[in-house]
């Protein structure tokens, strides 16, 4: 999702975060793409011992 969207322009609701609000969801944001590489890495060995 794209960064502007995180500060609720899209919706409409707010327009501007707090530094505490930002900080959550760059953790959140981070957090997705740890869990991503690290499927992403599972299935670079499922496919590596597939032969």
């Amino acid at each position: 999702m794209p960064m502007n969207c995180y500060s609720m322009q899209c919706s409409g609701v707010r327009q501007f975060l707090t530094k505490d609000e930002k900080l959550e969801m760059l953790r959140e944001y981070k957090e997705a793409l740890d869990n991503e590489t690290k499927g992403v890495s599972e299935r670079i060995k499922e496919l590596e011992n597939e032969d």
